[in-house]
């Protein structure tokens, strides 16, 4: 297996099935370096790295796809946003609660949003699977897009995910989606993270004819900037800005997702909100 994070598609010649595996090493690490949350938390973030990239890579459109989920549990946020060139980010935040589960009263959103033309568009279920794969499998079906099946996994280092998903048209093999689903449950945890793709496939579905295409390259971009902070502090309103000047010397904002952090300072302040200062009255001057 290569060490880049790659995704690859394969199809079933003789059956209306296609399906993507991605695994993912360095881009999943990136994100984890910029928080300090326990084992499930890491998990979790990773597997929903997996299956953002695998939803968008089913979509042909030109933007982004987030996946969130929020509740009333351990978990209080996690959000991943994948566009079409496959560049993933994504962040999450803890809050321990006695006796309290990781996904308790838990929601689950995707929401696309496309560059060119098109409506943004946002659909919302509760979870009713303390795991995601099955949350994203009750998402789709509620949502009436086309049968999938997904599985995924998370370890040491690195996340994976494996997906099926049933086109339109008529199967000459009635049975083959519900053989081929069967199949691919059987896939082991390590398998999935380990094992190159080729190999993956053969150990499943060793009696079927598949194509394997190209693999695709994933990574981690985060598109933050310091114009877009300084959106952000503009739609706070100057009042805000400026009670933050005064109490900390400086604004500072860190992005969630890179860490990176961005600082103004009263000057920085003054220009974002020149343009709402009264124009100053053109009278005449005595010398």
């Amino acid at each position: 297996m290569s060490e880049g994070d790659t995704l690859e598609r394969f199809d079933f010649p003789a059956h209306p099935i296609r399906g993507l595996r991605v695994r993912l090493n360095a881009t999943w690490r990136e994100a984890l370096s910029h928080s300090d949350h326990p084992e499930p938390v890491q998990r979790l973030l990773g597997e929903a790295m997996a299956a953002t990239a695998l939803l968008t890579a089913t979509l042909k459109f030109r933007g982004r796809l987030s996946l969130q989920i929020g509740g009333g549990g351990e978990l209080g946020m996690l959000l991943v946003q994948c566009d079409h060139e496959l560049h993933l980010r994504g962040t999450a935040s803890h809050h321990p609660v006695a006796g309290g589960q990781l996904l308790e009263a838990a929601r689950l959103s995707l929401t696309l949003e496309p560059l060119d033309q098109g409506r943004r568009y946002q659909g919302i279920v509760p979870l009713e699977s303390p795991a995601l794969a099955p949350a994203v499998e009750h998402y789709l079906a509620q949502s009436e897009q086309l049968p999938t099946r997904l599985w995924l996994a998370g370890g040491t280092g690195a996340t994976a995910g494996l997906l099926l998903q049933r086109m339109p048209g008529e199967a000459a093999d009635a049975d083959a989606w519900n053989r081929l689903c069967r199949l691919a449950a059987t896939v082991k945890d390590e398998e999935l993270l380990e094992l190159p793709t080729p190999l993956l496939l053969h150990r499943l579905f060793h009696e079927e004819d598949i194509r394997l295409f190209d693999s695709r390259a994933v990574s981690f971009r985060c598109g933050c900037s310091r114009r877009r902070v300084a959106g952000v502090l503009q739609g706070l309103g100057a009042a805000e800005v400026e009670e933050i000047l005064a109490e900390q010397g400086q604004v500072e904002v860190t992005c969630e997702f890179c860490g990176r952090a961005y600082h103004f300072d009263a000057v920085d302040a003054a220009l974002l909100f020149a343009s709402e200062q009264p124009p100053v009255s053109a009278g005449r001057t005595r010398h």
